[in-house]
């Protein structure tokens, strides 16, 4: 018999025989108030520590009821429409300065900054022979995976990769967050090869540009971009590069690095939980969801038949069957999320008069109408709000920037943010985090090999 039949019905077996022994009766999450996800009953997070770094505001408890307001987000107390406003207003890139930032607490003057930024694009470089035997060697069909496996590598050439002190731990922050979107656009062109029989173009690291302006020149055949291209790709980074520590990604780093583990774990483990459809995976299943309304509806600028198609997506009869509407609800956010808003704004003016603008004008359409639908169909009162994913992937896109990439672009940013979180938790956590589970089995006699039925 065919080898992969018999493993297939092999492993059917074993998979119906785990169902029959391992189910939890939902109705014990709540009789034993069990906080699913960290989460109260109200759906705010289960507090678990304490952090200066960042802070995500999009309700208010008031009188033991959690009130929605408009979303804010501060990193190290400034609110990021402010950092946002300043760089635009002076065309410079502003990605560097919110590394500084998140790490040290404090905006750098001029001249830490001048200071700073030669520090970063020294690192950007890979070690010695790294492409070749890391990368190159075993391509991956997924950048994520391929991206948390460099990082593990790196540790390997890291004579104190096991050091925990601050100097030690400072200088590894800055040559992964360097070096990430140099790994990930190597990491691409090994994939298009090796996967889709495609030419890879691998250009050297150009010194004296930022990391947005790298990340296209290594991308782009030409190495070719434009000054506004590159600044809102530097927006993006800036938005994505924190986001608190209960996020799922940030959370993972600091449980890891409770545990007193090495640098190189911490930061492979947040990648992980990055790439998850319920966290920054949703980027490209935004763009998904996307591709399939524009296959199966007519005119995606048509209010009414972009509608009917969202209940059908809602109803769990169309897309992927989810009921999910993907960059829609936010865990924190109600009524807004500052980083979709600064997104729209940007994008609707790359849009306009190109092929995208029907892109966006049906995203506006699914950030309007599905709160509405939802609500009709599931007769919830929830507030939901467009997140940053509904309009970062269509951003992407319009920078020409291949899907495979999305995700990876939003490890190379949130770098900054897992960084600052991994040093304040060495330095003030001081505890392994270690959380409690309920056990819902019985005790039971051992009951020997022969006698078992």
């Amino acid at each position: 018999m065919d080898n992969k039949l018999v493993k297939d019905s092999a492993i059917k077996h074993l998979c119906e025989e785990f169902r029959k022994y391992n189910h939890i009766d939902p109705s014990l999450y709540e009789k034993f108030d069990v906080k699913r996800g960290l989460r109260n009953q109200d759906g705010t997070g289960v507090m678990a520590g304490l952090t200066q770094i960042c802070n995500v505001h999009g309700y208010i408890v008031s009188d033991g009821e959690r009130q929605p307001v408009p979303g804010r987000l501060y990193y190290r107390g400034y609110d990021i429409e402010d950092i946002v406003k300043s760089c635009q207003e002076q065309q410079r890139f502003g990605f560097e300065e919110t590394i500084y930032l998140l790490l040290f607490g404090v905006l750098p003057t001029q001249e830490q900054l001048d200071q700073f930024i030669p520090v970063i694009i020294n690192f950007m470089h890979l070690p010695e022979n790294f492409f070749e035997d890391m990368i190159l060697k075993a391509p991956s069909p997924n950048i994520m995976n391929k991206l948390a496996r460099a990082i593990l590598a790196m540790y390997s050439y890291d004579d104190t990769a096991e050091n925990t002190s601050l100097e030690s731990e400072l200088e590894k922050a800055l040559r992964i967050t360097a070096s990430m979107s140099n790994i990930s656009v190597k990491a691409y062109q090994v994939r298009r090869r090796y996967y889709e029989d495609k030419t890879m173009y691998l250009h050297p690291i150009k010194h004296g540009l930022s990391i947005a302006e790298e990340f296209l020149s290594l991308l782009r055949i030409d190495r070719s971009y434009t000054k506004e291209e590159a600044l809102l790709l530097d927006l993006c980074l800036i938005l994505h590069a924190e986001h608190g520590g209960g996020n799922n990604s940030t959370f993972a780093c600091r449980v890891l690095s409770s545990s007193g583990t090495d640098a190189y774990s911490a930061y492979a483990g947040a990648v992980g939980s990055l790439k998850g459809p319920k966290h920054g995976g949703a980027n490209i299943k935004v763009l998904e969801m996307v591709n399939n309304i524009k296959a199966n509806v007519a005119d995606i600028t048509d209010r009414k038949q972009v509608c009917d198609y969202l209940v059908k997506i809602i109803n769990k009869e169309a897309n992927d069957y989810s009921g999910l509407v993907y960059g829609m609800g936010h865990a924190v956010y109600t009524i807004s999320d500052p980083r979709a808003n600064i997104l729209k704004e940007n994008a609707i003016k790359l849009a306009k008069g190109t092929e995208f603008e029907n892109d966006f004008t049906l995203l506006e359409i699914i950030e309007k109408e599905t709160p509405r639908i939802f609500a009709e169909l599931k007769g919830s009162t929830k507030e939901i709000c467009a997140n940053v994913d509904l309009y970062s992937g269509l951003v992407y896109k319009m920078l020409k920037i291949p899907e495979e990439l999305f995700t990876p672009l939003f490890a190379t940013s949130r770098m900054a943010g897992w960084s600052a979180h991994r040093i304040e938790e060495l330095l003030t956590g001081n505890r392994i985090i270690r959380p409690a589970y309920k056990s819902v089995s019985k005790p039971r006699a051992y009951v020997p090999i022969n006698e078992r039925r």
